[in-house]
């Protein structure tokens, strides 16, 4: 992934939902992601060509998308239905595309939502975009993290 990204463009997150797709979008230091307006799910090919028209609006180099694994570590439906998207996607793109866990994302989503004094109803149409900021943040953080530790790297300490 770190490979993917080197030509400064933004990295994208996505949270599939039953009835929506959130969409975060890094910056393109990659510091920090930023929650896009959700996408409304239909049918998978008009799903595709909005999710595709967004992404290329936002110039992302690559996309990360959730992968609800269970608490066990165990894949069950949603984590097909995720994996078979992508397959779809791929076909569709050559924009690269990854998978990261996203136990619990939802949850801290829904929870930082809490804080900011958010009401159900507003939560409800903010919580998939939320829960993507939430899974893009984390990959920031960690993209960032193996940076930092490589040997040889101004900013690994030494």
């Amino acid at each position: 992934m770190p490979a993917l990204l080197a030509s400064g463009r933004p990295l994208a997150a996505l949270d599939l939902g039953d009835k929506t797709i959130g969409v975060a979008v890094s910056d393109r230091g990659l510091a920090f992601a930023h929650p896009r307006p959700v996408i409304m799910r239909r049918k998978f090919s008009l799903d595709a060509a909005g999710l595709l028209a967004l992404l290329e609006k936002e110039n992302a180099g690559a996309a990360v998308i959730g992968l609800p694994i269970n608490m066990d570590g165990s894949e069950g439906p949603r984590a097909q239905k995720s994996r078979a998207f992508v397959r779809n996607m791929a076909q569709l793109s050559s924009l690269p595309f990854a998978f990261w866990d996203e136990r619990l994302s939802t949850v801290a989503a829904e929870r930082t939502l809490i804080e900011m004094d958010f009401s159900r109803r507003k939560r409800a149409g903010k919580i998939d975009s939320a829960a993507a900021a939430f899974i893009l943040q984390g990959v920031l953080d960690r993209l960032r993290a193996i940076g930092s530790s490589s040997p040889g790297r101004p900013d690994a300490g030494g």
